[in-house]
C-alpha cells in the first residue's frame, strides 16, 4: 500500500468537492476553483468530511499513479484554502525589481531589462530595502503553476558558484566553490 496514497484528505467546513464525469475533480474554496483530471483507473471516493484516493490493482502503474493523484488532489484543498508563497532573492550589485501591474521587471546585469508577464493566477511583488537584497513573492493557489513560475524566473540568471550571485530562493543553501589560488 501506498504510505501516501493511503492516507485520507480532510476537507474543511468551507470547501466544496466535486467528482464530475471522466474522474474530473473540482475544488471550490475560499481562494477560488481548482480542476484536475485523475486517470480513469484511479478510484476518488467522497465522503462527508474527507477524500479516499484507491487503485484498482498492484500494478506499477496504478501504485505510481495512487499517491500521485492523492498529493495532488491535497494540493488543490490547501491551495484553495490557505494558498501558496514563493520567495525569491535576488543577490548580485545592481540587480533590481520591480512590479507594474502583472509585469515583473528584472535589471539582472544583462544589457536590458528583462519584462516577464505574470498569469493572472499569480500575484507578484517586489520589495528592496535599503542595505538588503531585493525579494520577490509569488502568491497563487495553484502550486505547480507557481512552481513553474518561480523556477522561470530562476533560470533567468542561475546562481554561480564562486560569488554565489544570482536568483535564488529564500534560505536556499548555494554550495560555494573556491576560486583560482595566486601562485608564486
Amino acid at each position: 500500500m501506498s504510505r501516501i496514497g493511503k492516507l485520507p484528505i480532510t476537507l474543511p467546513s468551507n470547501t466544496q468537492v466535486t467528482i464530475g464525469d471522466n474522474n474530473i475533480i473540482t475544488v471550490k474554496g475560499p481562494k477560488g476553483e481548482l480542476t484536475t483530471a485523475v486517470d480513469r483507473d484511479i478510484i476518488v471516493k467522497q465522503n462527508e468530511d474527507s477524500i479516499v484516493v484507491e487503485r484498482p490493482t498492484e500494478q506499477k502503474r496504478h501504485k505510481a499513479m495512487h499517491g500521485l493523484y492523492r498529493s495532488l488532489i491535497n494540493n488543490m484543498v490547501v491551495g484553495v484554502n490557505e494558498g501558496f508563497k514563493e520567495r525569491l532573492e535576488l543577490v548580485g550589485v545592481g540587480y533590481k525589481a520591480s512590479v507594474q501591474g502583472n509585469i515583473l521587471e528584472l535589471a539582472l546585469g544583462y544589457s536590458h531589462n528583462i519584462y516577464m508577464s505574470m498569469p493572472n493566477e499569480v500575484t507578484a511583488t517586489a520589495v528592496t530595502e535599503k542595505g538588503k537584497n531585493p525579494i520577490i513573492t509569488l502568491e497563487s493557489n495553484d502550486k505547480q503553476l507557481i512552481g513553474q513560475v518561480a523556477a522561470k524566473i530562476r533560470s533567468l540568471r542561475k546562481v554561480e558558484p564562486y560569488k554565489g550571485k544570482g536568483i535564488r530562493f529564500v534560505g536556499e543553501v548555494i554550495r560555494r566553490k573556491a576560486g583560482k589560488t595566486a601562485s608564486k
